[in-house]
């Protein structure tokens, strides 16, 4: 049985080692990983999507931020302060974040609120601890 993430079927999830910073992924991704096998042309544009909006550094520093949050969640406007640039900017930068499915995000009153999506993270994780 497969579930579907970010366009990917991805199959049933395992125990896994260490992930980020050495912290312990609780589920890996089983058969996925680059020394697995060749990935298939649609799943290497879902990843390459993500790889891509993880390339910039703002995004990057972004995401890291709303991962890391108290309580698995953070207002737009705690992001916005730690950057020099606009809120259009900061905006465009969420956008690309979510598009690639790397973060949600839900309104409330006048403020959005963003969380990362576990399941994509593990699954970037295990692409990548897959192929050590």
């Amino acid at each position: 049985m497969t579930t579907s993430v970010v366009g990917l079927d991805v199959p049933p999830l395992r125990a896994a080692g260490a992930g980020f910073g050495g912290t312990p992924l609780p589920l890996q991704p089983e058969g996925i990983g680059l020394g697995a096998a060749p990935l298939e042309a649609s799943s290497a544009t879902a990843f390459a999507a993500m790889f891509k909006a993880l390339g910039d550094p703002v995004r990057l520093r972004l995401l890291s931020m709303i991962a890391s949050a108290p309580g698995g969640e953070i207002c737009v406007c705690d992001l916005s302060g730690a950057f020099h640039l606009t809120g259009p900017t900061i905006s465009h930068h969420l956008r690309i974040l979510r598009e690639a499915g790397l973060v949600n995000s839900d309104r409330r009153g006048t403020w959005v609120y963003y969380r990362a999506v576990p399941a994509t993270l593990i699954l970037l994780a295990g692409l990548l601890h897959g192929s050590a």
